[in-house]
């Protein structure tokens, strides 16, 4: 008998079935705010058992911890963080998750900020960041055409056909706007990363202005 079956063969008509949590922490060295964490978890009444944790920074894309706690949830149960912060590497990446965990009927808790969608103040919650995902949807392809039509005025038709098509680019983009890292798009994608952001520069998307603002 597997342990997935084990910890959860009591909880199967209950609601929620299981409090699920997840941690982050930028350095194993960072053991204040691990503990911290990891505190507040069990005192809102998730189980030991039941807690992921990640060791990366905010912005690394391979996080195993966060991979494995969104496999387990089933409908129906809580996904609990400390602090929204803890759950996104960016404010596309965290709606895209938070949207996922709705379209699967899975509730979410943020302790800090007292966000809790089982409550219908929180199921509303939902709604929202719906709306700011697609928002941000809309706006990054408006700004994505701006800079076509920008290049266009520019001169910069013509020549020599672009290296990504445009169907590809549109899945890039994307990709990107819902947290995708620049290394991830260029795996998953097969294109070189110079070819990438090259294709970025020439159409003006905006997260690649606002990296070279960060770095």
């Amino acid at each position: 008998m597997s342990l997935w079956y084990t910890i959860r063969k009591l909880s199967i008509k209950g609601f929620p079935l299981m409090l699920i949590g997840y941690m982050r922490v930028s350095s194993d060295s960072d053991r204040q705010i691990t503990d911290l964490q990891h505190d507040a978890l069990l005192a809102a009444g998730v189980d030991a058992r039941h807690i992921f944790e990640d060791h990366a920074s905010g912005a690394q894309d391979d996080r195993p911890g966060l991979t494995s706690a969104l496999a387990f949830v089933r409908p129906g149960d809580v996904l609990v963080v400390w602090k929204l912060d803890r759950l996104g590497r960016s404010l596309s990446h965290l709606l895209s998750i938070i949207a996922t965990l709705k379209a699967n009927q899975i509730a979410f808790r943020s302790l800090t900020e007292g966000m809790d969608t089982t409550t219908a103040s929180g199921e509303l919650l939902f709604h929202v960041f719906g709306a700011l995902a697609q928002y941000e949807r809309a706006l990054t392809k408006e700004r994505v055409l701006a800079g076509l039509n920008a290049a266009r005025r520019r001169g910069r038709v013509g020549g020599r056909p672009p290296a990504i098509a445009q169907e590809k680019l549109d899945a890039i983009v994307e990709a990107l706007h819902n947290g995708m890292s620049k290394a991830a798009v260029c795996r998953t994608f097969g294109v070189k990363r110079t070819t990438l952001i090259e294709t970025l520069d020439r159409i003006g998307w905006p997260g690649l202005i606002e990296k070279h603002r960060s770095d």
